[in-house]
């Protein structure tokens, strides 16, 4: 059974921090190309950061300079550190994975971000 499970989110203030977690388990991670999305209230999903097999990282502008995605293909984990955060970041944050093979794709539950004061 394919799991994908992000933990980290919470409440914190502006201009704070927090780092998302994302567990793959039934999967052989270091195939799949893993990114980051986000859902507001009232808006369409969008992507935040995307990671590929080999390192390659992508960044939406808006988070440019912020966030960090990153992998750990030993731990089947990826990760989105995210500083500097906005009460506009908020939203639930998801994480996605895509194989490289067979273009398969999972998405975890998401986990609740909110910024504010």
């Amino acid at each position: 059974q394919v799991q994908l499970v992000e933990s980290g989110g919470g409440l914190v203030q502006p201009g704070g921090s927090l780092r998302l977690s994302c567990a793959a388990s039934g999967i052989r991670f270091s195939i799949y190309n893993m990114g980051w999305y986000r859902q507001a209230p009232g808006k369409q999903r969008e992507m935040v950061a995307t990671i590929t097999t080999g390192g390659r990282t992508n960044y939406v502008d808006f988070v440019k300079g912020r966030f960090t995605i990153s992998r750990d293909n030993a731990k089947n984990t990826g990760y989105l550190q995210m500083n500097s955060l906005k009460p506009e970041d908020t939203a639930v944050y998801y994480c996605n994975a895509v194989s490289v093979v067979s273009g398969r794709e999972y998405w975890g539950q998401g986990t609740q971000v909110t910024v504010s004061s």
